[in-house]
C-alpha cells in the first residue's frame, strides 16, 4: 500500500485538483486467475493537463492464444525480451501514486492489477475508480447505440481512435472521461464524492431536484426539506452538507426517502461550527418542528420515568411526570415500553415490593411474595427493618454501586443460558443492558449539573462551552472561542432530566467530552463521576 495516500473522496476535492490515472491492459484471456497482462497503457492527467504517459509490454510467461494475436496484434515474438510483471508492476506503481483510477471497464483491469499485486507481496491498491461505462450509462445512454469504448469514442470524436492496444485504449479513454466530465458538470457534479456516486444515481423522476443541493457549503450543519407549504418535513445533521444531502438522490431505495423526496420543495440549511453542535441543532430543530420524516428522533410528547417511591414501604411506578419531593427517579425513557424493561431488570436483582398494598397484618400476601420473587410487607412477614435493607441496596445500586443490581442480573441470564433456555436469558440480557444504560446516562448527567460550565475543546482545536449539561457555544480551530463567563453550577433540581431531549442533548455533549483528545480548559464546579463504574455485559 502506498505510504500516506490521500482519501480524496473523504476529503470532497474538486475534481480539478484531482489526478487521475487512465489506464488500460492487454491480456492473454478474460481471468486474472490463469491469464496474464501483455501490456500496459495509462496517462496521467492534473487539473486537466496531461502529467505523464506510461508504457510497456510485458512477457507474460506463457503462451499467447491466437486469437489475442488477432485481436491486438501482440505476438509471443513482441514480448520475448520485454519486462516481465514483476519488473514492470513497481514502475507502473510509482507512475500511478495516489491518482484516481479511470478505465472502461475497470473492474476488469482491477482485478488483473490486484492478482499482480498480491501475488507479488503488495497491499491491495487503495486508490479509488471510476468506470467511464458507468458513467456513460447515467449520462449519454440515449445517444449512443452501445456503451463501447469504440461507440464512445466516436460519439466523442476521440483524436485517438481505440486499437486493442493498450496506450491508444487508454488514450481513448481519457479523451471519453474529461466530455463524460463535462455533462457532469451540468448535473452540478463538481467534486471527487459526487462523481464516484454518480453512476449509482437513480433515474427516477425526482432525480432532478438535486439541483436543489448545488449551493449547499461543504461544512457541517443541519438541513431541512421543506414541502410546498413551506412545512418542514425533515431535519438531519452532516459533517458535509452537500454530500450528505446529494446522497439521497444516489440510489437509496428506501420507501420514505422516495416518498420525501416526491414531496420535496425546497431544502434550506443552517451551518455550523462542529459536528457537536450540528448534532445538538438537529436534536433541538426536531423538537421544534417535530417533522413528520423524523418519526424515530421527534421527542415523545409525554416521556416515562421510573419512580422509587417516598412512602414506609416504597415500591418501583412508572410516572408521566417528576415532582420536586424526595423520590428517587430514573429516566426519562421515550417510551413505557422501555421503562417496563427498566423495571423489569430492577425487579430481578432486587426484591422490593411490586404491589400496591400498603403493608398491614389484615392484607393477604400478594401473588408476586407467594411467588417468592418479591418481598412482600402486605401480611406482615416482612419487618419494616428487612424491608429497608432491601430499598438500601437498591437505592445504593442506583446512587453508587451498580454492581448491586447488575450482577445479579447477570448471574440469572448465566444460568437459564447453561440451562439452554435461551429466550429467558436473551430477556435478561437487554434488561441489564437497558438498566446499564439508563444508570450511566444518571451519572452523565449528575456529573454535568455538579461541574456547571465547562470549557473544552479536542485534540483538532474544535471547542465547546457547556452549562448543566446543554451546549451553549461551539467553535471550530479556525475559529475564535467565544469570550464567557464561567457562571457556578445550577441549583439542584430533581436529578434527572425533565425532558427527552434534555436528556439526549446531555447525552450527545458527555460522549463528545468524554471520547480520547477532549480536554477541560476550565470549569466553575468539580466534574467527577461516582467511584464504582457501571459493568459493561461481560
Amino acid at each position: 500500500m502506498l505510504v500516506g495516500q490521500r482519501k480524496f473522496d473523504e476529503m470532497g476535492a474538486p475534481l480539478h485538483a484531482v489526478p487521475f490515472c487512465i489506464l488500460d491492459l492487454e491480456t492473454t484471456g478474460a481471468s486474472a486467475a490463469d491469464c496474464e497482462i501483455t501490456e500496459i497503457g495509462a496517462v496521467r492527467y492534473v487539473g486537466g493537463e496531461l502529467d505523464g504517459t506510461f508504457q510497456t509490454l510485458v512477457d507474460p510467461g506463457v503462451a499467447i492464444p491466437p486469437f489475442i494475436t488477432v485481436l491486438t496484434g501482440i505476438t509471443e515474438a513482441m514480448v520475448v525480451k520485454a519486462p516481465t510483471i514483476d519488473q514492470a508492476l513497481p514502475s507502473f506503481l510509482e507512475f500511478i501514486g495516489d491518482a484516481v483510477l479511470v478505465g472502461h471497464n475497470i473492474r476488469f483491469d482491477l482485478s488483473f492489477l490486484q492478482a499482480a499485486a498480491r501475488r507479488l507481496g503488495y497491499e491491495p491498491l487503495p486508490n479509488r475508480s471510476v468506470d467511464t461505462i458507468g458513467l456513460a450509462r447515467r449520462l449519454v445512454r440515449q445517444e449512443v447505440r452501445n456503451l463501447k469504448l469504440s461507440s464512445l469514442a466516436k460519439h466523442f470524436r476521440s483524436p485517438t481512435p481505440p486499437t486493442h492496444r493498450a496506450l491508444d485504449d487508454a488514450m481513448a479513454t481519457a479523451h471519453v472521461f474529461f466530455a463524460l466530465l463535462e455533462r457532469a458538470g451540468t448535473l452540478g457534479v463538481t467534486h471527487l464524492d459526487e462523481l464516484l456516486t454518480l453512476p449509482t444515481a437513480r433515474g427516477a423522476p425526482h432525480y432532478d431536484k438535486i439541483e436543489l443541493a448545488a449551493d449547499l457549503p461543504r461544512r457541517p450543519g443541519v438541513y431541512f426539506f421543506l414541502d410546498q407549504n413551506g412545512s418542514v418535513m425533515y431535519v438531519g445533521k452532516a459533517k458535509n452538507l452537500r454530500t450528505r444531502v446529494k446522497s439521497y438522490f444516489y440510489g437509496d431505495d428506501r420507501k420514505t426517502v422516495a416518498n420525501m423526496l416526491r414531496e420535496l420543495d425546497r431544502i434550506d440549511h443552517q451551518t455550523c461550527a462542529t459536528e457537536l453542535e450540528a448534532e445538538v441543532v438537529e436534536l433541538r430543530l426536531i423538537g421544534e418542528h417535530r417533522p413528520r420524516y423524523n418519526r424515530r428522533s421527534r421527542p415523545p410528547r409525554s416521556p416515562h420515568w421510573v419512580k422509587l417511591t417516598d412512602e414506609r414501604y416504597p415500591r418501583l411506578s412508572m410516572v408521566r411526570s417528576v415532582l420536586d419531593d424526595a423520590a428517587l427517579y430514573l429516566g426519562p425513557f421515550r417510551s413505557r415500553k422501555a421503562a417496563e424493561v427498566v423495571v423489569h431488570g430492577i425487579w430481578d436483582a432486587v426484591p422490593i415490593r411490586r404491589c400496591n398494598g400498603r403493608g398491614n397484618r389484615r392484607s393477604a400476601a400478594c401473588s408476586f411474595s407467594q411467588l417468592g420473587v418479591a418481598g412482600c410487607p402486605c401480611d406482615g412477614s416482612t419487618t419494616e427493618g428487612e424491608y429497608t435493607e432491601v430499598v438500601d441496596q437498591l437505592r445504593a445500586g442506583l446512587l453508587d454501586d451498580p454492581c448491586l443490581l447488575l450482577e445479579p442480573l447477570h448471574r440469572r441470564m448465566t444460568t437459564v443460558a447453561r440451562s439452554q433456555r435461551f429466550e429467558e436469558a436473551a430477556d435478561f440480557r437487554d434488561r441489564y443492558r437497558a438498566l446499564a444504560q439508563a444508570l450511566e446516562r444518571k451519572r452523565a448527567w449528575h456529573a454535568l449539573r455538579a461541574a456547571g460550565t465547562l470549557w473544552l475543546e479536542d485534540a483538532t482545536g474544535d471547542g465547546a462551552i457547556v452549562r448543566d449539561g446543554s451546549l451553549a457555544a461551539a467553535w471550530n480551530a479556525d475559529g475564535s472561542p467565544p469570550l464567557v463567563a464561567m457562571t457556578p453550577p445550577a441549583e439542584p433540581g430533581p436529578g434527572v432530566p425533565t425532558s427527552v431531549a434534555a436528556a439526549e442533548e446531555a447525552h450527545l455533549v458527555w460522549r463528545w467530552m468524554t471520547r480520547q483528545g477532549v480536554q477541560i480548559v476550565d470549569a466553575s464546579g468539580a466534574l467527577s463521576l461516582p467511584t464504582r463504574p457501571v459493568p459493561p455485559l461481560p
